[in-house]
């Protein structure tokens, strides 16, 4: 069994405190330490070189994104690392700022989910295996913003697809999404094939191409 080594930053005591308690819930995690601000965050890192970090996406010295910050440094200067963002704020431009510059190994969760511990654990295990995850939430703003602002590429998608693109964003598999909207893993193939398509992805060789799907889906529904 493949231990993740996880160092959390959050300068709330009980927040902290309570992200450490469900990391140390999953006996393949290793908290190798915590953080109060940007400054320690990245000292923590360059003397532990963790496989994950968790943080706050504000936090000292400036409260405003940290955690965005730390996502880019993090990029630069150890690009395996993976990063769990953790907000309080569902607007598409945050998860938009995080994942504009590479979408692999980057998650975006809302606080008010992370009570679960299954939800941060499968963001933390998919990340560090190079993967990504947005909030369902977040995803919902984006489909809100795309009923008022229709834009070419997306509104050619159907109810289903856009259903599809939702569920991908979660970071689900072909299989997860079938079994949550009801149809064979041989439908939903053929309609992220459609997606693609229709977002102009059908070349692209990434593996990330599906979140690269929603980041097309962020940028163009973003308020201005």
């Amino acid at each position: 069994m493949r231990v993740v080594r996880v160092a959390l930053a959050e300068d709330n005591v009980l927040l902290r405190e309570g992200v450490s308690r469900l990391v140390a819930a999953n006996e393949d995690f290793e908290l190798v330490g915590v953080a109060p601000d940007l400054p320690q965050l990245l000292a923590l890192v360059k003397q532990q070189i963790p496989d994950v970090v968790v943080t706050d996406i504000r936090m000292p010295p400036t409260g405003s994104d940290e955690g965005i910050r730390a996502a880019a440094w993090l990029r630069e200067h150890h690009p395996r690392v993976g990063v769990v963002v953790l907000s309080q704020y569902s607007a598409p431009a945050y998860a938009v700022k995080l994942l504009e510059h590479g979408s692999a190994g980057r998650a975006y969760l809302l606080k008010e989910n992370v009570g679960s511990v299954d939800e941060l654990a499968r963001a933390i295990r998919t990340v560090a295996q190079g993967g990504s995850v947005i909030d369902h939430l977040v995803v919902d703003e984006l489909v809100r913003a795309r009923s008022m602002e229709r834009t070419s590429g997306l509104s050619s998608l159907t109810a289903r697809e856009t259903q599809i693109l939702a569920e991908m964003a979660q970071g689900k598999s072909n299989s997860a999404i079938a079994d949550s909207v009801c149809v064979s893993e041989r439908a939903v193939e053929k309609h992220t094939n459609s997606i693609f398509a229709k977002l102009g992805l059908s070349e692209e060789k990434d593996v990330n191409r599906r979140v690269k799907a929603v980041l097309v889906y962020l940028h163009q529904t973003e308020p201005q």
